[in-house]
């Protein structure tokens, strides 16, 4: 089965990376990729081994499988221009546009075609990004296999209805900047108690990352978490009460809803 994908900017080649080089699951010889920017799939070829094409029509022609993966802004034109060809070679097309439904990709392909609408994030940049994917009705099991199979090599994939893309966007989407934030606050303040910024980004990240793989993987809610990390009358529950004090849980809902009020209107 062959893989092509039109763009090959950060995503495409987190995504292609993944494939090949990160854990092997796909070979290059079966990727046929094509972008505006020929240095962009040059790169991936010399670290991939994918073959790169003359034009976006040449990936299709050679495609089973199409990843669409321009901007959304350019997407409309982009498929406009290939639609005939995509319709005569009929692959399964994944789009990775963010904010463009199934109903609206119908819309510049045909209806009933088999459609898969995914949204990874920017941590598939080191496998480990987390995304979902809705599918047309058209799209057949052996299909979302292919899907499951692909965006595994970047991380965790999930299937959700496309109702529940506008909260995706907020906990899988923009939650990573959260996390940034979060872990930037807090090694800057370690620097302010006198620790070395390097040193105190190392151990706020770590720590996160071994947070959330606790979350992850002892199966405990994480306010159980939270009562074997504070002792009665120690160090850990006064941060925990300044925290509460100062609205850390009520900032982080008002940003959910603003990411998600924001997506919704797009």
């Amino acid at each position: 089965m062959n893989y092509g994908f039109i763009g090959a900017g950060n995503m495409a080649g987190a995504i292609i990376k993944g494939m090949t080089v990160g854990t092997g699951s796909f070979e290059g010889k079966d990727i046929f990729v094509y972008d505006l920017n020929a240095s962009a799939a040059k790169s991936l070829a010399d670290i991939c081994k994918v073959n790169v094409c003359s034009s976006a029509e040449d990936v299709i022609a050679s495609s089973d499988v199409l990843v669409l993966a321009v901007k959304p802004n350019v997407l409309p034109d982009v498929v406009t221009q290939l639609k005939n060809k995509i319709i005569e070679k009929s692959p399964l097309v994944i789009s990775i546009a963010a904010g463009k439904t199934l109903e609206f990709l119908e819309g510049l392909i045909a209806k009933d075609f088999p459609i898969v609408r995914v949204m990874p994030n920017i941590n598939a940049k080191v496998g480990c990004a987390t995304s979902a994917f809705c599918t047309t009705e058209t799209v057949s099991d052996e299909q979302k296999a292919i899907v499951k199979k692909l965006f595994s090599t970047v991380g965790a994939v999930t299937e959700l209805s496309e109702k529940m893309f506008s909260i995706h966007s907020v906990i899988g989407g923009a939650a990573p900047a959260f996390a940034y934030l979060y872990i930037d606050a807090l090694s800057r303040a370690a620097v302010k108690a006198g620790m070395p910024k390097k040193q105190a980004l190392e151990l706020t990240a770590q720590t996160v990352l071994g947070s959330a793989k606790m979350v992850l993987e002892s199966g405990e809610h994480p306010w159980e978490l939270i009562d074997q990390v504070c002792s009665p009358g120690g160090t850990t529950i006064e941060g925990v009460c300044s925290l509460e004090a100062s609205g850390f849980e009520t900032a982080l809902c008002k940003a959910f809803d603003a990411v998600y009020e924001k997506d919704k209107r797009l």
